[in-house]
């Protein structure tokens, strides 16, 4: 079940140029302790904007308006969160993410020598220790690897270990598995649901896949064009949509060989 209110974001706007249609228009959201939230929406629809401005990682030009508040009473971070060390985000571009020129443990032990001061001995360790969490076969060998000799799906897995290595309170997914195949992207929901379960993390998954949100949220939030349209309990946002975007995005979903989503949400 999702705690007390963790972060609270009122009337957030982002600009990324003048004369631009806003990325984000207006948008309220209350995010709870231990919650697992999904944000769906089109492409364009400022998903991964509301992510990066969660996150603390919108770029230096962008201009915002409105309110991201952080709880003081969770005991979790002081103030606000720092990203990285509070933080974790994992994105879908990997190759982005992933050094080519650095070794795996090199990129899994930064976090943890940098935001927990381990020595560089001592973050290699739990490095392997990550990999290991993240069901990565032979993480001992995997530490002096490169990611161009991992698959994708392990190159996610990776950046996912990279981004826990300093053990974050909060997780943010940006369409984590959306490069993946059907296979892979299930193995990733599900570890990253057994991730947030085990440690009360609070998860935001961002995805255009409605079926991977009613797997793996207690929340869905729903954004079209910079507009928060929905937002409500998984299971009353799949059954009872109350906006036509939403019963849209879901009769594009929906079709005679998809399971149900209402048996697969969280109640």
């Amino acid at each position: 079940m999702s705690g007390n209110a963790l972060c609270r974001i009122d009337d957030l706007s982002v600009f990324y140029a003048a004369g631009d249609a806003p990325a984000l228009q207006n948008v309220s959201l209350t995010i709870r302790q231990a919650q697992r939230l999904a944000i769906i929406g089109e492409s364009g629809s400022g998903k991964s904007t509301l992510g990066r401005a969660i996150a603390g990682l919108l770029p230096g030009n962008a201009r915002v308006s409105g309110d991201i508040s952080w709880s003081r009473d969770s005991g979790l971070f002081h103030g606000r969160p720092l990203p990285g060390r509070d933080i974790g985000t994992i994105f879908q571009d990997i190759g982005a993410t992933l050094n080519p020129v650095l070794t795996i443990g090199e990129q899994v032990a930064e976090g943890a020598v940098r935001h927990l001061g381990l020595s560089w001995r001592q973050a290699r360790d739990l490095a392997r220790d990550l990999l290991d969490r993240v069901r990565l076969p032979h993480p001992s060998y995997l530490l002096t690897a490169y990611p161009h000799q991992l698959s994708g799906g392990q190159r996610q897995r990776v950046a996912i270990a990279a981004a826990i290595a300093a053990s974050p309170s909060i997780l943010i997914a940006d369409e984590a598995t959306s490069a993946l195949d059907t296979v892979s992207q299930a193995a990733i929901a599900t570890l990253l649901d057994d991730l947030v379960r085990q440690e009360n993390k609070t998860l935001v998954f961002i995805t255009h896949d409605i079926g991977l949100a009613s797997s793996l949220a207690d929340e869905i939030a729903v954004l079209r064009a910079g507009l928060l349209v929905e937002h409500g309990p998984t299971r009353r946002v799949l059954s009872a949509p109350s906006h036509d975007y939403t019963r849209a995005l879901l009769a594009d979903y929906l079709d005679l060989s998809t399971p149900p989503l209402i048996g697969e949400a969280a109640s």
